[in-house]
Order: structure tokens, then C-alpha cells, then sequence
């Protein structure tokens, strides 16, 4: 009954390896699990993390992982100078672990009696060893390294190491809370403390070692490639194998961790190297590192090339496959018939020439010397009086300058002029005043003798175009000198017509017809009436 409850045991244990071995997807590649490698203790095992790197395709390694060494307290104290490497190493990125293995005991590698081993773990257990691990944990924070993960008194199932646990196991575990107590105690400590056994049962059962949730953060495992178990589905299923590890660990509410892994027994097994990548990437431990040195690892030893490619090619990040071109099958060109456009001329509209406005120029008449001709008035009605046979002298009108008050009307007077002797009259300058003008008769003057009648033309103004900036008071500047012509005028009895007044000319004239006895009164047969047309009149057109 027994042999078939154990039979049934096997087969369902076998069958859930199977079912947790994955086999979709590629282990490790694109993951952010963080993964090291075991490469050396000391600073040598730093400078051969770059090349690691490199040989993956550029992976970063984020893990460094070293061990102190196990024969004497000071070294368990960390009093060693390579802890300084790895502290610098670690604080160059934030992303970096650092994990440390720590032994319980020194003489750890001495194949101690096992007698000898349970008084020692009885020692540590009273406090014995406190003080030595309580320097250690000040050394690290004094390194700035306080977040180390110390794997503790690691593969404490087995059978190799002093710090062992199968000779007592109940003081093991009270050893091991002592030693974490005494670590947590220093200021600025951030410390992870990882349990790892070996796979496997070995000397004991490593469930009987655990000591305990408080005083555990990661639970580990060291797994290589060796018994118990043939294949790797062995290594699952096995009691306290890879399956129980991660349950375990999920039972507890823990993280999971690889501390060690690699080759061992078998040689060179590609098999082992897949099927445990696979594994880690399926469970997604907080880190891993495969012991890299022979004839475990794969990069530093030669001689697993198998196990090595497989390693390589699994945990090279992916990259862009080599590109292949299309091939460019060239498109036939068919030539576009060119229809010649039309070019019809653009018509031509001529710009409008818009005249300039020319303002007229007022043009100022210059006075000319220009002698008045003698204006004879003549009757509008013929007067009952015979005019004597007598020629009369000519009358020289005096110019007539602007004056800004309207004159009153100039009226000819009706008599006829007296018979007088032609002789030379001197026209002065006439001055505007107010009143009506009475006719001017010129007095008979005598003849005086001259040699040479020479009519002399003089400058006189014209009172019919006065210049407009003429000033009343202006005079002609010479006096004028007319010489009567030898012939007599003849006046003419008919009547004239005013002279009309020239353009802009300040006075003007309207010939009246009031009767042959108004004519007489008022002595005149035409009304001027003057006007100012200056600039300043506000009546100026030009």
C-alpha cells in the first residue's frame, strides 16, 4: 500500500515538473532579471565583468557576487581590502546588487568533527560570536554598501562546512536570529539576509534548518548539475528540489534566489544549461549568478563549448536581423506626349494716364508805359447845342489806383469842352477820395514854341489793369511828358460803347440810358461799380 502511495507521489510530482518546465519562450533573453557570475573573489573578478558583458552581446551584468573568507574571524569581520573594489564597483550604478556570501564559523573548510560543530553552534547560539558580525555590518555601511544581500551560512543542509546545521539544528536556527539580530543593530544598516540551501535533501532536510520569517528575506538555492536526480526534471521533482524551493518560498511570502548554479557532474550538458534558464526566466528569481570558473561555468572554462553557446545564445539580448533588400524591379517609363500649349498673348491694357492737376498761376499784369489814348464821351442823345468849330484839346484820364472803400460812380460831364490850344498837359497822380470827381476841363493854355514836336512815350499805369499788389498810394515814379501832336483830333459825334473791363479788373461799368434830362442832371451816362478781388477778399477765383 505504501509502495503504491509512494509510486503515485512520484508520478504527480513528475508530471507538475513537466508541466512548470516552459518551453514557448527563450530564458533570460529581454528579461530584467538582474544576473551575475562568480568570476573571481577579489578585484580580478571586477575587471572580468566588463569582458562577460561583452561576450553576451553587450547584457549588462548586474550582480557581483564575491565570498569572505571562512578561516579566521577577522576575515569573517571584513577585515579584507577587496571588499573596497566591490563597494566602488556597486555605488557606480543605482541598478547594481551586491551579494555577499558570509560563513557562520571560521575554519569553515576544515572538515570539523561533527561533535566539535554542535558545541560551536551552541556557542554562537549563547552570543558567543555576536561581536564579530557586528563589525562586519559596520564595515559594510562604512563602505556604503548597507543594502548588501548577505547569504548567510550558505548550503547548511550539506555536509562540507563548519557553519553546517545537521548536528543541531534547533541552536543552528537560534545561531542564525542572533547573527541577523546583531547585524540589524548597527545605524544605517539596509541588509537582505538570503537562506540557501543546497538542492536537495543531503545531510538533512534544509525545511528543518529554516529559522524563520523575520529573520529571512530571500530563500535561495544552489542547484548544479549533480544528484540526486539523473535529468533535470529530476532536479524539479525531487524532494527539496527546485519545485519545493518555489513553493516553499511562496508559502512564506519571499523572494527567490540563485546564489549558485552551473555544471558539474555531467560534463558538458547543454541540456541542464537550457532547460535551467528557461526555469529562471519562468519563475523570475531576484537575481542569479552562475559560478563561472571550471568545471562549472561556461565563459572562463574551455571545456563545456556545448553548454557554453547555449548559455550565450539564450542570455544575448535580441538584435535586428540582417536586413534584406527588396529587390527594385525597375518601372517602365513611358514618355508623356508633350502637348505645346497655346501662348496667347497677354493683352496689354495701357495704365491710364491721369493728367497732373495744374494750379493756374495768377499772372500779375506788369504795367506797361503805354499811353491812354484820349476817351471822348460821347452824347446818348444828340444835345440841341452846335459845338463850335473849334477843335477841343484832348482830356488825359489820370489813372485811377485801387481803393479798399467802393468809389461813387465817376460822372462825365454833358458840356462840351472849351476851344482851346493844343498844348503839353503833365498828368499827376490822382488820388482817390471818397466823393464824386467833377469832370476835369483843361485850362486854355497858349502854345508855347517848340523846335521839335517829338511825342515822348512815358510809363503811366493803367487804370484799366492794375497790378493786384498795387498800393493806393503808389505813384508812378517818373512824371509823364506827352507832346501834343501837331493834328487836331476830330471827335466824333457818334455814340460809343464802353470799353468792357478787363478780366479780374477791381471796377466795373454799366452804361445807363436815363433820359435826355436825367443824363443832364446827374452828368453822367454810365454806372462803375467797384469791387475788391484781391487775394485777401476771400473772393479771389485763381
Amino acid at each position: 500500500m505504501s509502495t503504491c502511495i509512494g509510486t503515485v507521489t512520484a508520478g504527480l510530482l513528475a508530471t507538475g515538473a513537466a508541466l512548470a518546465a516552459p518551453e514557448a519562450h527563450k530564458g533570460g533573453q529581454g528579461s530584467d532579471i538582474a544576473m551575475g557570475a562568480y568570476l573571481d573573489y577579489g578585484p580580478s573578478g571586477i575587471a572580468r565583468i566588463p569582458s562577460l558583458s561583452r561576450w553576451l552581446g553587450g547584457k549588462e551584468i548586474r550582480v557581483g557576487h564575491t565570498y569572505l573568507p571562512g578561516d579566521r574571524w577577522a576575515g569573517i569581520e571584513g577585515n579584507v581590502g577587496f571588499l573596497e573594489d566591490w563597494a566602488e564597483w556597486r555605488q557606480a550604478k543605482d541598478d547594481r546588487m551586491f551579494v555577499l556570501n558570509v560563513p557562520l564559523q571560521e575554519r569553515n573548510e576544515e572538515r570539523v568533527p561533527d561533535r566539535q560543530v554542535a558545541r560551536l553552534i551552541r556557542a554562537g547560539a549563547e552570543g558567543a560570536y555576536d561581536h564579530h558580525f557586528r563589525k562586519l555590518a559596520e564595515r559594510l555601511v562604512e563602505l556604503g554598501v548597507p543594502d548588501t544581500v548577505i547569504v548567510l551560512g550558505w548550503e547548511m543542509n550539506g555536509t562540507t562546512y563548519t557553519h553546517r546545521c545537521a548536528p543541531d539544528p534547533e541552536n543552528w536556527k537560534a545561531y542564525w536570529r542572533r547573527v541577523v539580530k546583531a547585524m540589524r543593530s548597527v545605524p544605517g544598516q539596509e541588509f537582505r539576509f538570503d537562506f540557501a540551501p543546497n538542492r536537495g535533501k543531503d545531510a538533512i532536510g534544509w525545511t528543518e534548518c529554516y529559522p524563520g520569517d523575520d529573520v529571512v528575506d530571500i530563500v535561495g538555492m544552489d542547484s548544479y548539475d549533480q544528484d540526486p536526480g539523473r535529468s533535470f526534471d529530476d532536479q524539479v521533482s525531487q524532494p527539496y528540489g527546485l519545485q519545493q524551493h518555489v513553493d516553499f518560498a511562496k508559502a512564506h511570502g519571499k523572494g527567490i534566489s540563485y546564489p549558485e548554479w552551473g555544471l558539474f557532474r555531467r560534463g558538458d550538458n547543454p541540456e541542464y544549461v537550457r532547460r535551467m534558464l528557461k526555469w529562471i526566466e519562468q519563475h523570475r528569481p531576484i537575481y542569479h549568478t552562475i559560478t563561472d570558473y571550471c568545471p562549472h561555468g561556461v565563459w572562463q572554462c574551455k571545456t563545456n563549448p556545448q553548454s557554453s553557446k547555449v548559455f550565450r545564445d539564450a542570455l544575448t539580448p535580441d538584435r535586428p536581423g540582417p536586413v534584406t533588400p527588396t529587390p527594385v524591379i525597375p518601372t517602365p517609363v513611358i514618355p508623356t506626349p508633350v502637348v505645346p500649349t497655346p501662348v496667347v498673348p497677354t493683352p496689354v491694357v495701357p495704365t491710364p494716364q491721369i493728367p497732373t492737376p495744374q494750379i493756374p498761376k495768377p499772372e500779375v499784369p506788369t504795367p506797361s508805359p503805354v499811353v491812354p489814348s484820349p476817351a471822348v464821351p460821347a452824347p446818348v442823345s444828340p444835345s440841341p447845342a452846335v459845338p463850335s468849330p473849334a477843335v477841343p484839346s484832348p482830356a488825359v484820364p489820370a489813372p485811377v489806383s485801387p481803393s479798399p472803400a467802393a468809389p461813387s460812380p465817376a460822372v462825365p460831364s454833358p458840356e462840351a469842352p472849351a476851344p482851346v490850344s493844343p498844348a503839353p498837359v503833365e498828368p499827376g497822380p490822382a488820388v482817390p477820395s471818397p466823393a464824386v470827381p467833377s469832370p476835369e476841363v483843361p485850362a486854355p493854355v497858349s502854345p508855347a514854341p517848340v523846335d521839335t514836336p517829338v511825342p515822348v512815350p512815358v510809363p503811366v499805369p493803367s487804370p484799366e489793369s492794375p497790378a493786384p499788389s498795387a498800393s493806393p498810394s503808389a505813384s508812378p515814379s517818373t512824371k509823364p511828358s506827352p507832346k501834343p501832336s501837331p493834328v487836331a483830333p476830330k471827335p466824333d459825334p457818334a455814340p460809343t460803347t464802353p470799353l468792357p473791363p478787363p478780366v479780374n479788373s477791381k471796377q466795373w461799368c454799366m452804361p445807363l440810358n436815363f433820359g435826355e434830362w436825367l443824363s443832364k442832371l446827374i452828368g453822367a451816362q454810365s454806372l462803375c461799380v467797384k469791387f475788391d478781388w484781391g487775394k485777401d477778399s476771400g473772393f479771389w477765383p485763381f
